[in-house]
């Protein structure tokens, strides 16, 4: 039997305290009566039935008759993405049986509320919805905002706060006095706080809410917190109904203005929202005005919608899953392709968009190429692969279509082709992810970019935030969400590149992506038309999806314009040209290849790399004439002349010593122990011609170095007869040389060589004299 004390103690709890607070108490001294660790849960029932029992003499089987009868009232005419998190965070502090949608499947006729005053339909719609409670002076009723409000707790908590204030009927506050300044000064002095009335949110009793919205007669268009605050600021009305204002943000948090006021705090595994100024934790919060984008990047976070300890919990909210035995029951996509600029590894883009893991029968092509240089890319990519897909269009370079007017006409194709869903993707994009196009499908949000970022850089095709003038700013989480420290879902005011877009937001003209915003450019005119018509964007690092190539530097005026990327697109410039066996090089359970002594032998580029390099040689053409007079030589005498081209002459310098800090500097220090010089330093850098009839051979003779790099370029028996590296001192051969693999010898001293005779066809060396 629990003792009665405890009986009696929480009637006075719940006298005095809300019911999740009695709760914890009474299983508090319920634990020290029975003398027991352990929860209380079990016996909750029971007790609570007696302890209400003793407090009403009714037989209730819950403290829920505590929040059960509050009315929680909203006007959402439409369910937009603010609306579907606002009823979200409603759900997850559980009382969506409270809640009273206002207008809902009705036209707005409140006016343009974004850029002016307006919102008297709220008070008109909430007036008629209260006539029934207009002499209920016991119930309790809510009202906030939809769109741009998120709940930050439970009604209990709320209404606690609430009846600790005293007040009949409590405003949210904010700084600024809006809609007509020159009321300021009528306002009654604040001890602290913010002191202008908002009414975007507000809390009462039935009866003393209705008499003030009826205080007067408002119309429509009229501004709804002018209504409030007129009553407010009548004396009599204030004081008859206890109207106060929630200065410091007990309850309601007004953003605008107060953005820098606020910080999000993680305790107990969840995000928790903080007034720095006035040390309280509001429990609704309100992105009123321009703080819209900081509700949004707050609400990444808040409700329950990401945690240190669960991640992204929102993530997996309203998802689905497409059934890789099933592709019949996939949506049809459009994949719409955008070539606006010249771009580098365009072959390996196109290759990611044909691996992406989804049905070709499910999916359409439109392509849009301004660069004639990538025509022939394009059309080896369609005449390759074009008939695996349901459908294929493209636009040609010839046929001048704009940037802005060419996404118009994939959209339009999209809706053509009965698309469920439009994926565009500029060529800088690489989805190394095959599964990236599924992943946004079965993330269901209205428009979803997956997270690409350049390789060891920090750009990315999102902005975390945005200043007033519509550009870039750094939010406080942009760091993590690159460096994929916080991987989840967010709500963000810019994406670009690529994006996925549900069909019905084009098929509707009031939602249709817009791509021409006065002199913004097409990526800064998709953001903020979506921005202004409070449609969400989404960034996703739920997992990692590809990266971004840097076309800046590209020049297609160059032959093979590609192999120059080195310095701008390392990771694209590896996967192309670095050998497929480099890494085996540092294999600790692989000796080195030695043909000689001292002369190592490794793969370290591929045959793209080799033939490329030739091509650009052979383009530029200007081949010295193997003299001992060379005028690109300080002095303009060479001791041991060949036929060649240095790396300067192709403006390939930079990118050559680049490739030999990072590729051949390792290989050096793996195999000559001891040696360090970071980075190399070489003045001659060249590519050897040797021909029967032009110079076949090289006397023997030491290198300018410390050692010696020497790539073969082409092939030994297919490409030329004969040839080779005799190194002298040791009668020692190298004559099976292989495209892409390299000799590194000492140079100096003890490793005099000859270069042994080409008899037939065309023979090409890279050498490097490095640290000469």
């Amino acid at each position: 039997m629990v003792n009665r004390n405890i009986i009696l103690f929480g009637v006075l709890l719940l006298n005095s305290l809300s019911c999740d607070v009695a709760i914890e108490k009474v299983c508090l001294n319920l634990m020290q009566d029975r003398n027991k660790n352990l929860s209380c849960e079990s016996d909750l029932s029971n007790i609570f039935k007696q302890i209400i029992f003793e407090r009403s003499k009714a037989s209730i089987t819950s403290c829920d008759y505590i929040i059960k009868d509050v009315l929680v009232f909203t006007v959402a005419t439409n369910e937009t993405d603010g609306y579907k998190r606002y009823v979200r965070s409603v759900d997850v502090y559980g009382f969506r049986d409270n809640l009273r949608v206002l207008g809902t499947g009705s036209p707005w006729l409140g006016g343009k509320v974004r850029t002016s005053a307006g919102g008297g339909y709220k008070v008109n719609l909430l007036k008629q919805a209260l006539e029934k409670y207009k002499n209920d002076e016991e119930r309790i009723v809510m009202f906030t905002d939809s769109y741009d409000v998120i709940f930050l707790s439970g009604l209990t908590e709320i209404i606690e706060k609430f009846k600790n204030t005293n007040a009949r009927i409590l405003f949210s506050a904010e700084g600024s006095c809006w809609p007509d300044k020159s009321l300021a000064s009528k306002y009654p002095p604040a001890t602290g706080g913010k002191r202008f009335l908002n009414s975007g949110g507000f809390i009462g009793y039935a009866s003393d809410i209705y008499a003030i919205l009826t205080y007067a007669p408002i119309k429509n268009e009229n501004d709804d917190q002018l209504h409030y605050t007129i009553a407010y600021l009548d004396e009599k009305l204030r004081e008859q109904h206890k109207i106060k204002l929630d200065h410091k943000s007990e309850i309601f948090q007004n953003l605008y203005g107060a953005v820098a006021d606020v910080e999000l705090k993680f305790e107990g595994g969840k995000a928790s929202l903080l007034n720095t100024v006035y040390n309280t934790e509001p429990l609704i919060l309100h992105g009123n005005g321009y703080s819209k984008l900081s509700l949004n990047s707050l609400g990444n976070y808040l409700a329950n919608a990401w945690s240190p300890e669960e991640g992204c919990v929102m993530c997996w909210e309203g998802t689905t899953e497409l059934d890789k035995t099933l592709p019949e029951t996939y949506p049809v996509i459009l994949i719409a392709i955008f070539i606006e600029r010249p771009t580098p590894f365009l072959e390996e883009f196109l290759l990611t968009i044909y691996e992406q893991a989804y049905p070709k029968s499910k999916l359409d092509l439109f392509i849009h190429n301004t660069v004639e240089y990538h025509q022939d890319v394009v059309n080896d990519f369609i005449k390759k692969f074009g008939k695996e897909y349901r459908s294929n269009k493209q636009v040609l370079p010839k046929d001048s279509i704009s940037e802005a007017d060419a996404r118009n006409l994939a959209m339009d194709y999209c809706l053509l082709k009965k698309c469920s869903g439009y994926f565009s993707v500029d060529s800088i994009a690489h989805l190394d992810n095959e599964y990236t196009l599924k992943l946004l499908v079965e993330q269901q949000r209205g428009i979803v970019a997956p997270l690409l970022v350049r390789p060891y850089k920090m750009w990315s095709n999102f902005w975390g935030a945005i200043m007033d003038d519509g550009f870039y700013a750094r939010s406080f989480d942009y760091m993590e969400i690159v460096k994929n420290e916080r991987r989840g879902l967010w709500n963000v005011p810019f994406i670009s590149t690529c994006y996925l877009i549900n069909a019905t937001l084009i098929s509707n003209k009031e939602t249709r992506p817009s791509y021409v915003e006065g002199d913004l450019d097409t990526d800064m005119a998709f953001a903020y038309a979506n921005r202004e018509r409070s449609i969400f964007m989404y960034v996703s690092n739920r997992v990692d999806f590809g990266h971004l190539v840097n076309p800046d530097s590209y020049d297609i005026a160059l032959t093979h314009p590609d192999l120059y990327q080195i310095l701008d697109n390392k990771l694209d410039w590896e996967k192309k040209y670095i050998h497929v066996n480099y890494s085996e090089n540092f294999n600790p359970e692989r000796t080195p290849i030695q043909p000689c002594p001292d002369v190592y032998w490794f793969p370290i580029v591929n045959e793209k790399f080799t033939k490329s390099l030739i091509d650009i040689m052979e383009a530029f053409g200007k081949w010295s004439d193997g003299s001992n007079n060379d005028p690109r030589l300080t002095g303009g005498y060479e001791n041991v002349p060949t036929r060649d081209i240095h790396m300067n002459q192709v403006n390939f310098e930079p990118q050559w010593l680049y490739f030999l800090k990072e590729y051949v500097r390792p290989l050096q220090e793996h195999v000559f122990i001891g040696y360090y010089h970071d980075p190399p330093r070489s003045l001659m850098n060249f590519v050897v011609r040797y021909r029967p009839d032009e110079q076949p051979s090289l006397k023997p003779h030491h290198d300018s170095s410390t050692y010696t790099v020497n790539i073969a370029l082409n092939k030994r028996g297919v490409d030329y007869e004969g040839g080779g590296c005799r190194f002298i001192r040791y009668n020692c051969s190298v004559t099976d040389t292989k495209p892409g693999w390299m000799l590194m010898h000492p140079g100096r001293l003890t490793h005099f060589h000859e270069g042994l005779r080409v008899t037939n066809g065309t023979r090409y060396i890279m050498i490097s004299f490095v640290d000469p």
